[in-house]
């Protein structure tokens, strides 16, 4: 979510006077959020009826067109159905794929108007990659402050170029433009609560998804539906139902919190283009707390693996430590939601495959989870439309998998080299002001920067990184020894 980067939703609107506040009561026993079902009225959807939501645009794609060698059977009168769920970024770029690959795709999504608890950092490769329009990307940030635990505070983006920037979103905006572009390449979207899923008795029998569609006439629960589809991709996040009806296997997570805060047109003008991080025990004992520009309003936030039930204590302590900069602001929405910590046991299964938050696709140590959200969908789709022929052939658990063994090889060395920095320095508070000395010198900058920002491993200098480990080193030592002082102390 930030350059080191975060993630159903109560509203509040109140006044900031630190250091007493009000907030929202929030439960975290249970994540799933999801509407209560009402017995099951079962009517089996026509494929051939369900609503288009299609939003207009500009837009013009290229359908993927691919030649592959099959030994799977070909599907005769129809093409290949596919049914993602989950309308977030994942899904969103999972559905796009698929439809312009000539895949018959179907996206439920339960709340098409949600607003994700989410920091909303994206990196530059993501907007050309994604081909992203520039209006939707309320902020360009090109100054980072990075703010030790004993508030010393380290000016990060030295090293970026004029035309580099991390770019500030809000996920309500991102996830429907990514949907409506979708919609537009051809895919169904279906605003409904996925249920269960009947899984298929014979070899290329369909999968029976059932799901309560809210159409605005049935009430709150909706009116139980279903459709036939020959795959699954669960882009339904963290509580993701699709992993549970296929028994993937449950991860570690941990609490993202945040508030939207409207601040006063002076305050606002200081995070024209800059965010704020935060580390130190009192923000959170093993992540930080950020403070990040959006349209009109700054979102606030926190998160925590290790100390769940201390996450409003830890977001109080991250408003407390941005002192005057928010004074006198209004929360006008506060969201919480939990953050994967490591991928799931089984991701894919037969033909069902999971990508983003349901997955478990979000870095250590930053909590990144929007590009590669995005990056997982469409990886998967384009692994579907490979083995299918465009939507002629059947597809198998082999073509889900290489999506797999494609992702793995990708990105498998970026999440073990943030977990060991997350374990290396979010264990002490004399760790975090290792860690924030280390992040002002510019070789270190530069190197997070190009990797943060494209996505690749950068290219270091030998002496240069010779000289980071010396430096690295002697931080560590020092902080080991004034952590050891401390203890005596106490």
């Amino acid at each position: 979510m930030s350059i080191i980067s975060l993630t159903q939703t109560s509203q509040t609107s109140q006044v900031l006077h630190l250091p007493q506040i009000k907030m929202a009561s929030f439960a975290f026993i249970s994540f799933v959020g999801l509407r209560k079902s009402s017995p099951e009225k079962h009517h089996h959807h026509s494929l051939t009826t369900l609503p288009k939501c299609i939003a207009p645009s500009q837009a013009h794609y290229r359908r993927l067109n691919v030649v592959a060698a099959k030994t799977s059977p070909k599907i005769t009168g129809r093409n290949l159905r596919v049914a993602v769920v989950g309308g977030g970024p994942a899904g969103g770029a999972a559905a796009e794929t698929l439809a312009k690959g000539g895949i018959e795709t179907f996206l439920i999504e339960r709340k098409l108007d949600n607003a994700k608890p989410c920091g909303g950092a994206i990196p530059l490769c993501m907007v050309g990659e994604f081909e992203l329009p520039l209006d939707i990307i309320d902020r360009r940030v090109t100054k980072m402050k990075m703010i030790s635990p004993s508030n010393i505070a380290v000016d990060i983006g030295q090293t970026l170029k004029p035309h580099e920037y991390i770019g500030m979103v809000r996920r309500e905006v991102l996830d429907a433009y990514l949907r409506d572009r979708a919609a537009t390449s051809g895919a169904t979207i279906i605003n409904g609560l996925f249920v269960k899923m009947d899984k298929p008795q014979e070899k290329n029998a369909p999968y029976v998804l059932h799901y309560n569609a809210y159409n605005g006439k049935t009430g709150s629960t909706g009116e139980r539906m279903s459709i036939e589809v020959d795959a699954i991709i669960g882009a339904d996040g963290a509580n993701s139902r699709v992993a549970k009806s296929i028994e993937a296997g449950d991860y570690e997570y941990g609490i993202a919190f945040q508030e939207r805060v409207k601040i006063p047109d002076d305050k606002m003008q200081y995070y024209e283009n800059v965010a704020e991080l935060y580390v130190g025990n009192d923000v959170s004992p093993d992540f930080y707390g950020w403070v990040f520009p959006k349209c009109d309003h700054v979102a606030v936030g926190t998160g925590t693996v290790t100390h769940k039930p201390d996450i409003k204590k830890f977001q109080l302590a991250t408003r407390l430590r941005t002192h005057d900069k928010i004074l006198g602001g209004k929360i006008i929405r506060v969201e919480a939601h939990p953050i994967p910590e490591h991928p799931r046991p089984r991701r894919v299964v037969e033909r069902v495959a999971l990508v983003g938050d349901a997955a478990g696709y979000v870095t250590k140590c930053s909590g990144e989870g929007i590009y590669f959200a995005a990056k997982s969908g469409r990886m998967c789709a384009e692994a579907i439309v490979e083995g299918s022929e465009n939507g002629r052939r059947m597809v198998d658990e082999g073509d889900l998998r290489s999506y797999l063994k494609k992702w793995d090889k990708t990105y498998w060395s970026t999440y073990k080299v943030l977990d060991v920095l997350q374990k290396v320095f979010y264990r002490s508070n004399p760790a975090k002001e290792a860690f924030v000395e280390m992040c002002s010198n510019e070789y270190v900058q530069k190197m997070t920067f190009d990797s943060y920002l494209y996505k690749k491993v950068a290219p270091g200098n030998p002496l240069e990184d010779l000289k980071l480990a010396v430096n690295t080193i002697g931080s560590l030592v020092r902080a080991h020894a004034l952590n050891n002082e401390m203890v005596k102390i106490n």
